[in-house]
């Protein structure tokens, strides 16, 4: 006699709907509180900057200034020279794509589908630099950039991107294991080299894990500020990053300025982000998955 299995009564099949319900319930409570939390720094930074001079470090905080100090976003474009800093933090962040976007794209892709002797060994090599921290490599990289002459310049901002970097070269590399070979065969079997299997199969495929690096890449250099204060001596190279020091004097720093300056200078990175926002979540989901 065969034994069949009765179905779960309905008191069992309500429980764990319960306590699946209860569970995402409980997760979205917890998602939602972080995220709150987040952001009370903007929301603090904003709501400073439309204070009057006085009221900035008021207890308890005033949340709502009053009166509303819209002159405070002019009285910065007074202060400092945006535009100068502006286009200089333009330059760098842009030129830096070509580097951190382009060749670790173009290296990803070589750890990934080139098969020659020492292959893990060096892609291990480029991974190991990771655990160098950035300051030890800042003074030997400035003694260099001064023998040479390009201290109080742009280039010894811009210069050590153009070579790639370890952690794009390692998600990218990822994402291009992803990719299945069956489509890059296709193209070879059509008489595409290489680079042209990169450039016109690869690539395209590869949007989500690229706009991930452009985005890092961004809010990377647009936000940099020990590399300019090393690098950069006058004012008229300065980055927006530098900028900041501006709105503090000798006996007095200028807290509803220094946070006007900082939202305005937030703007271009928060725009980027939601421009890419959905090729981002993709490609940072893809990349922890990829390859095993």
């Amino acid at each position: 006699m065969v034994n069949v299995a009765s179905p779960a009564p309905p008191d069992g099949r309500r429980r764990r709907m319960l306590i699946k319900l209860s569970g995402r319930t409980a997760a979205y409570v917890a998602l939602t509180v972080i995220a709150l939390a987040a952001l009370v720094p903007m929301a603090y930074a904003i709501s400073t900057s439309l204070k009057p001079s006085g009221q900035e470090l008021t207890i308890p905080i005033r949340w709502i200034p009053n009166p509303v100090e819209w002159g405070n976003y002019l009285q910065i474009f007074r202060v400092a020279p945006l535009l100068t800093f502006f286009k200089n933090t333009m330059v760098i962040t842009l030129v830096t794509l070509v580097g951190n976007v382009g060749v670790s794209a173009l290296v990803a892709y070589a750890f990934a589908r080139l098969r020659f002797p020492g292959r893990d060994a060096l892609f291990v090599v480029v991974l190991s630099t990771i655990m160098l921290p950035y300051i030890v490599t800042l003074i030997p990289q400035f003694v260099l950039f001064r023998n040479v002459g390009m201290v109080n310049t742009l280039w010894p901002l811009i210069i050590p991107s153009l070579f790639g970097h370890p952690i794009y070269i390692f998600l990218l590399r990822q994402f291009f294991k992803s990719i299945p070979v069956e489509v890059e065969d296709a193209a070879r079997l059509d008489g595409a080299g290489f680079l042209r299997t990169w450039w016109s199969i690869a690539l395209p495929l590869a949007r989500p894990g690229l706009a991930t690096v452009l985005i890092l890449s961004v809010l990377t250099h647009w936000n940099d500020f020990i590399a300019p204060l090393v690098y950069l001596n006058t004012q008229d190279k300065w980055t927006l990053s530098l900028a900041v020091n501006l709105f503090q004097g000798d006996f007095r720093i200028n807290y509803n300025l220094m946070m006007a300056y900082a939202a305005v200078m937030t703007v271009p990175v928060v725009l980027v982000f939601f421009a890419f926002q959905k090729y981002f979540v993709r490609g940072i989901t893809l990349s922890a998955t990829a390859g095993r």
